[in-house]
């Protein structure tokens, strides 16, 4: 079978952004499905892309679902469960900065890898498996093992497989356990794309550097550290080289930027773009990102931005 296909294993989210007095907008996002949804709109149409989850039987997952679909995102053998619903969070701004309230203990996506058999089927044959800090996060240990051992199967399968550690303290019972299970992420990823400030709170990391270094020592080949507006660290087999960002005087909205950069830096090596080129491009995409409201960008802005070479 081709293996042309790319898969995001995590959890999509109700998101409530702020307009003005009363007014709210829904949407969907969630970390995953942000860095998803740029790689489907950076992607050939040859590379189907889908969402691996859990979704409830409720009129708001059967919508997600639709929007899904709509917008070229499949969501492989997910289960659907009966009674379960979708985790909610609203977004607030303070200029350009954004804050999160979130209410999704119940969250039907904490039961993605309730079924070992649909979550390995899920990433058979896929170009590409992405996950995150955030995935790991919102399981219980034994799924979080099951889920760790379904993506190291697909990549002795041949998948390549990324990943972003997005620690989150507030979803970790402790620093102990949040270290211990993205360490365990980390030995069998190929490319790790984490952001600085994560690291030097969760591993007290003094430069991007020493989380490069760091995550080179359990076998990660391919790094990019990512700092803000500060310069991106490229590491690739033993290759380091600083990218800087794309500075925007004005930002309108910082929701998404750094997931948008992971999508548009995978779609760019997908492509064929060496490292610090993709870098470049995930830069400017991530530019153009934080220039619109909301995590997920309209197609046509992440395509206007997306030149790779």
């Amino acid at each position: 079978m081709a293996r042309d296909g790319i898969a995001s294993i995590g959890e999509c989210m109700l998101e409530l952004s702020g307009r003005t007095g009363a007014d709210w907008r829904m949407g969907f996002a969630g970390d995953t499905l942000n860095t998803l949804w740029a790689l489907r709109a950076l992607s050939g149409p040859e590379r189907e892309a889908s969402y691996v989850s859990a979704f409830g039987d409720d009129p708001f997952s059967k919508e997600q679902i639709a929007f899904f679909q709509a917008n070229g995102i499949g969501i492989g053998e997910s289960p659907i469960i009966a009674g379960a619903r979708p985790g909610l969070y609203a977004i607030t701004l303070t200029g350009a900065e954004r804050s999160f309230t979130y209410w999704r203990g119940d969250s039907a996506a904490r039961q993605l890898a309730s079924d070992p058999g649909r979550l390995s089927k899920s990433l058979e044959n896929q170009s590409l498996v992405y996950f995150s800090g955030i995935t790991l996060a919102i399981l219980e240990p034994a799924a979080r093992k099951t889920l760790i051992d379904a993506v190291d199967r697909a990549r002795k399968a041949g998948s390549l497989v990324a990943f972003d550690p997005n620690y989150r303290p507030r979803l970790w019972a402790s620093t102990d356990a949040a270290r211990a299970a993205i360490d365990e992420a980390a030995s069998i990823v190929d490319i790790a794309l984490p952001t600085f400030p994560d690291e030097q709170s969760l591993y007290g990391d003094a430069t991007p550097e020493d989380t490069a270094s760091r995550l080179a020592a359990v076998g990660v080949k391919e790094i990019v550290v990512k700092n803000g507006e500060l310069p991106a660290l490229v590491c690739n087999d033993g290759a380091v080289e600083s990218v800087p960002a794309v500075h925007v005087a004005e930002p309108v909205d910082t929701t998404g930027a750094g997931d948008s950069f992971n999508g548009s830096y995978l779609a760019a090596r997908l492509a064929g773009s060496p490292p610090v080129e993709a870098a470049r491009t995930a830069h400017a995409v991530a530019a153009a990102v934080v220039q619109v409201r909301g995590a997920l960008a309209p197609f046509e802005t992440l395509r206007a931005a997306f030149r790779p070479s």
